[in-house]
């Protein structure tokens, strides 16, 4: 077993990774690149292509060049990424038409506005399980067709292909060979009937999507093609792909219903597993896919915070309250609360519960007594309650988690979780194994290549390398969440 690595490739919204697993989740070679986020407007974002493309491959080599020094080989490729981001590129020479449009963007609020007053919403929420809302890519897809240049008459004589990050970085692995996706990304995309398993006409119709131009739609699990002989030292069996989200609900063993975890990352992303049943939600949370096996959807009830680590980073270099990242956990805990100050760090709009694409950030609450350690901890505190409502939405569903898995960056962060646990009044578990979501992808090319016999198998190797219980008393809670909830409507437009 010491000689065979499962590879991840882990195409994140700020950097792209390459980390080697030997069977037990050990990490036996990793490496990431950032790369530069592009804003060409108020609430847009994109991606170069190209760059994402570049930060794939440079990170592999270098992953295999280590692994070769120590003769391990690689047993199969498990990818995860980025969700939502759009990007659309010619078939024959994989060249993109524009740059990749990012989930954060919220350029396609006004169609989405008028689609959901034309009353369109019910009928896509029942097929997808997702909201008319700017976060997912058929209204991205449909803005590059009509803003590329010659867009519209290229997909009209099949010369396209749609897919999200997972999709082109899979065609640029198999030398173009491939044009395919997975249940997980493609339930993303407000294209896909999540109980039919297919790419729905009317809602291809409804966005202007040309069928043809959309992937092959394929288990969690299994054959995603071989790498290009020409890219690295040897050809590659890619057999597992998920997006990030649910990538880390498997890397958190969360595959028995009930289990729950929320990774905080740029966004933090809370799901729970709930089995065979999709449920519709009445708190305006999603439902979607968390994985497909052999045929068989199992499906899970998703919150999404649009801002969360991108809070943080904003603090670190918009404002220049600290130097590095890690830095935030003393300064916040050099402040005894926050002082009634409040950051709504709705920079890109607000996501679920409350779905908002027009809503700004804003610090409330702020007095001559506040400094860097109030703000900081306001920072910290934001994506605290958002969490909190989120769950509190998920109760109104009538489902409750026992424990709260977490991971991510903000995960290492003792005095946030901290927090959590207090204000969610739930246990907080934190995996030996940091890196759920690159874990998720290499479980899943594990299985896809019979180095793992079954989920229950995977779920049997995670271990908590931390834990935190509630402290606060409730009465305490209540007042700092009703403080959150009045600011909370300084910046909400509806």
């Amino acid at each position: 077993m010491d000689d065979v690595a499962l590879l991840a490739i882990d195409q994140g919204t700020s950097s792209s990774r390459a980390i080697a697993f030997s069977l037990r989740g050990e990490i036996l070679a990793l490496e990431q690149q950032p790369f530069e986020q592009i804003y060409p407007a108020s609430g847009w974002v994109e991606h170069d292509p190209e760059v994402i493309w570049a930060t794939v491959l440079s990170t592999v080599r270098a992953v295999l060049r280590r692994l070769g020094e120590r003769r391990i080989a690689v047993a199969a490729v498990g990818l995860t990424n980025q969700r939502e981001t759009t990007v659309v590129w010619n078939r024959r020479t994989g060249v993109p038409l524009h740059n990749a449009i990012v989930w954060q963007d919220r350029r396609t609020a006004e169609h989405c506005r008028r689609l959901e007053q034309e009353g369109h919403g019910a009928q896509l929420e029942e097929k997808t399980g997702l909201r008319l809302d700017p976060y997912f890519s058929a209204t991205k897809l449909a803005w590059i067709l009509e803003h590329a240049p010659e867009a519209r008459a290229a997909a009209a004589r099949g010369e396209l292909a749609f897919g999200t990050v997972d999709s082109f970085l899979i065609a640029r692995l198999t030398g173009g060979r491939l044009h395919v996706t997975d249940a997980t990304n493609a339930s993303r995309t407000a294209l896909y009937d999540i109980r039919r398993n297919r790419w729905d006409p009317e809602l291809c119709e409804l966005f202007g999507v040309p069928p043809g131009c959309l992937p092959e739609v394929r288990d969690c699990a299994g054959d995603f093609g071989h790498t290009d002989p020409q890219l690295f030292t040897e050809s590659l069996p890619i057999r597992g792909v998920a997006g990030d989200q649910q990538a880390a609900l498997i890397g958190q063993a969360g595959v028995t219903a009930g289990e729950m975890k929320c990774t905080y990352g740029t966004g933090a992303f809370a799901m729970l597993n709930t089995g065979a049943h999709l449920v519709r939600s009445r708190s305006r949370l999603l439902g979607t896919t968390a994985y497909r096996l052999g045929g068989q959807t199992t499906y899970a009830l998703e919150g999404s915070i649009l801002s969360a680590g991108a809070a943080i980073q904003w603090l670190r270099d918009g404002l220049g309250l600290f130097a590095q990242t890690a830095e935030i956990e003393a300064l916040a805990a050099s402040a005894r609360d926050t002082g009634g100050v409040y950051l709504l760090p709705a920079f890109t709009g607000l996501g679920a519960p409350y779905w908002d694409p027009h809503a700004r950030a804003a610090i409330v609450g702020l007095t001559r007594a506040s400094g860097r350690a109030e703000i900081a901890r306001a920072g910290l505190d934001s994506v605290v309650y958002q969490t909190r409502d989120l769950l509190d939405a998920m109760a109104a569903d009538g489902v409750r988690p026992a424990v709260l898995k977490v991971d991510g960056g903000m995960a290492q962060n003792g005095l946030f979780l901290q927090r959590l646990a207090d204000v969610l009044a739930l246990p907080i578990r934190r995996p030996k194994i940091a890196e759920a979501t690159a874990w998720g992808a290499a479980c899943l090319a594990g299985l896809g290549c019979g180095a793992f016999a079954s989920l229950e198998q995977i779920a049997g190797l995670w271990q908590a390398d931390a834990s935190f219980e509630p402290q606060l008393d409730s009465a305490a809670v209540e007042q700092q969440l009703n403080g959150w909830h009045a600011a909370l409507q300084r910046v909400r437009t509806g």
